[in-house]
């Protein structure tokens, strides 16, 4: 998964994709005319993989749709919330916050002016165990931050069986972001219930491969020893150059967080022990059929565990014929 987190300050860039809006019979004309997707950022692979979903529906429902870029910038995100509700143009958003504390006033803002709302991935609030949404008439898909981490931390006690002590790395996403930290908090107790585990090292691994290979680099220096490392999918992908490096290719076993092409290439291959799924793109499209459903008057659910949408648990074992819907 990827699972981004990111502040930047260059200004937003909006992007328009006009998909499949064409004329109907008037008994089949719907409500919904546009929908706006308001994406971690352009540049982000995750995101585009959310986009693609997102376009599919959209295509499909014959609308048009818009992905508003806010290049990371959690207010320049609220600040394009705001300006496409003024505009009138869209009935549904599909939001993808860059912080889910920050957009609940916009989003309470598109409810009151009747946009149908979705939000994906990103839990709005900050009760990370949940994914029931805290706004009324909010939707939500995605799953709880803290179940992943709970995931995670079996991953890591499965990847330790056999081996006592097994010592284990984990390269936490940012530690200033609390969703990140909801996360860690669940890998470092789920690990902890595993009497032949032991966490010798929490560090940023971050969300690139550059910043995964410096973290792995400083974690192999001071603990040589490490036989499971966690991380998110790119910064593992970081870390598998600093492991070969070392000379532990295959000593260590490599646990990432996302379903890209390169983490499922690497589970495939025997390369990764193991990474934590989700269908981007099939997560994108169910959140854009919600939202145009909504807005059409037909009833939804208020939140669905995109979990439901491929096992999320990627071991080779569980792989099957899973296709990566994006690559870092």
């Amino acid at each position: 998964m990827r699972f981004v987190a990111a502040v930047a300050t260059v200004a937003a860039v909006a992007i328009t994709a006009t998909v499949g809006a064409g004329a109907q019979p008037a008994a089949q004309q719907a409500k919904v005319k546009a929908i706006a997707f308001f994406g971690f950022a352009a540049a982000n692979s995750f995101a585009q993989a959310t986009w693609a979903g997102v376009k599919q529906t959209a295509k499909k429902n014959h609308v048009s749709a818009k992905f508003f870029d806010p290049n990371f910038n959690a207010q320049t995100q609220v600040s394009q919330i705001q300006d496409a509700i003024t505009t009138g143009r869209y009935q549904a958003f599909v939001i993808q916050a860059n912080d889910g504390n920050a957009v609940i006033p916009a989003i309470k803002q598109a409810l009151a002016a009747h946009i149908a709302v979705v939000a994906e991935f990103t839990p709005v609030g900050s009760n990370y165990a949940t994914i029931k949404p805290p706004v009324r008439g909010l939707v939500f898909v995605g799953e709880a931050p803290v179940w992943n981490g709970q995931s995670l931390g079996k991953l890591g006690i499965q990847a330790c069986a056999g081996k006592n002590p097994c010592n284990v790395a984990y390269l936490e996403g940012f530690k200033s972001l609390p969703l990140d930290n909801a996360r860690t908090d669940a890998v470092k107790k789920t690990l902890a219930t595993a009497p032949n585990v032991k966490l010798a090292a929490d560090v940023e691994g971050g969300y690139t491969q550059a910043s995964g290979l410096k973290a792995a680099q400083d974690v192999l220096q001071a603990h040589p020893d490490i036989d499971v490392m966690i991380g998110s999918a790119q910064a593992i992908e970081g870390a598998q150059q600093a492991v070969k490096t070392a000379g532990k290719e295959g000593k260590i076993k490599l646990i990432g967080n996302g379903g890209s092409c390169q983490a499922i290439a690497g589970v495939r291959d025997g390369t990764w022990f193991a990474t934590y799924i989700i269908a981007e793109k099939s997560s994108g499209a169910k959140a854009a059929q919600f939202a145009i459903n909504k807005a059409n008057g037909k009833k939804v659910p208020t939140s669905y565990d995109s979990r439901k949408l491929q096992n999320p648990i990627g071991t080779k074992a569980n792989l099957g014929n899973f296709k990566a819907q994006y690559c870092d």
